[in-house]
């Protein structure tokens, strides 16, 4: 699948003097290469909600699963709008990212496959696809929804000097 390059813009009013932007590069580096992620949705009620979990960088989205129950998921049900975010603790080093997006659940069977496999490689988590979900081969039946979120807008936020970049994607 072709991804196209989001537009991006420095953010000098966020940004110190000596700052740059951040190439987009970088900021998929990262999205590829980090293993957690913070989840942030909004329930029914209004309040917020976030909680820890991995997500996988494939074909311009982030994929994540949840089990159905959970309120993660209670939540995308109602508001399909999302933040995850992810980067390093470290005050004067890093890069940390923002992707804002809209959720789907994925069902087809060749993307799980594909997402099954970059959790093994990365996680060593041996999801198996069953019924258009990951099931998880331990015991009992445990199974998860997955979910893309496609970005609408990713901030990336440098460090020493702190900068900021903000990128916009089109709608397909």
């Amino acid at each position: 699948m072709t991804v196209t390059e989001p537009s991006g813009q420095y953010v000098s009013e966020f940004s110190e003097p000596g700052g740059t932007a951040v190439p987009w590069a970088d900021v998929e580096r990262v999205l590829r290469e980090s293993e957690m992620f913070w989840l942030s949705t909004v329930r029914r009620d209004g309040r917020p909600h976030v909680a820890p979990l991995p997500a996988m960088w494939l074909d311009g989205k982030l994929h994540f699963c949840t089990g159905a129950h959970e309120q993660k998921a209670r939540n995308i049900e109602s508001n399909p709008r999302c933040v995850l975010t992810t980067g390093s603790s470290a005050y004067r080093s890093g890069l940390d990212v923002v992707v804002e997006g809209t959720v789907a659940q994925v069902g087809d069977e060749p993307t799980l496959t594909r997402l099954a496999q970059l959790w093994r490689d990365k996680l060593d988590w041996p999801f198996e696809v069953v019924d258009g979900q990951f099931r998880d081969p331990g015991p009992g039946d445990h199974r998860a929804p997955v979910f893309a979120v496609t970005p609408a807008k990713v901030l990336a936020f440098a460090k020493a000097p702190y900068s900021q970049t903000r990128y916009t994607f089109q709608a397909s």
